[in-house]
């Protein structure tokens, strides 16, 4: 079975929106997280809105890092897209958490989340998150957009916490069932 893994950049309070981020400068420790999400990753799942900020950077984008990002197998969920471009890639049809959960039945690779905080948010309030993987940057933004739906407390089990020399904490975490 394939599992859905969560990674974003968030702030120490929980907000996702990538303008909201402490400035910080990006290093090999934040390069080797991203190349080990690559190495595991069998598929994306994306939203419209990051599949279009993906779709128009990374087929100009060339080395190892993105041709291998480039040709993994692209889910995207959108109500308003009615075609997608940068191949593989193919629109997701229904509820978003049925299409995930039979997505996750299927043969192939681990499905990383990337940005997509409608997604990621929706996923979390169905069950759907097998991992969360967080660059945490040192900062807080007040307000914004968090990852976390705040109607539906979300127990979760620390599986990895590792400080970068920039300030940032990579962190991995397993949702778990509120008992």
């Amino acid at each position: 079975m394939r599992k859905v893994i969560v990674t974003e950049f968030i702030t120490i309070d929980g907000i996702a929106e990538h303008e909201k981020l402490p400035s910080v400068t990006w290093n090999n420790e934040m390069q080797a997280f991203k190349e080990d999400e690559l190495a595991d990753s069998g598929a994306m799942l994306l939203g419209r809105v990051t599949y279009e900020i993906f779709a128009g950077h990374w087929p100009a984008e060339t080395g190892d890092f993105a041709d291998r990002f480039n040709a993994l197998p692209k889910y995207v969920a959108s109500t308003s897209l009615k075609a997608v471009d940068w191949k593989p890639a193919e629109l997701l049809g229904g509820p978003l958490p049925e299409a995930v959960a039979k997505l996750k039945q299927e043969s192939g690779g681990n499905i990383y989340v990337h940005g997509s905080l409608s997604i990621a948010r929706q996923l979390l309030g169905h069950g759907l998150v097998d991992r969360l993987r967080l660059l945490a940057y040192p900062g807080s933004a007040g307000q914004g957009k968090p990852l976390f739906p705040p109607d539906k407390p979300l127990g979760l089990e620390l599986i990895s916490a590792v400080p970068f020399s920039n300030g940032v904490v990579a962190l991995e975490y397993r949702p778990v069932a509120k008992a």
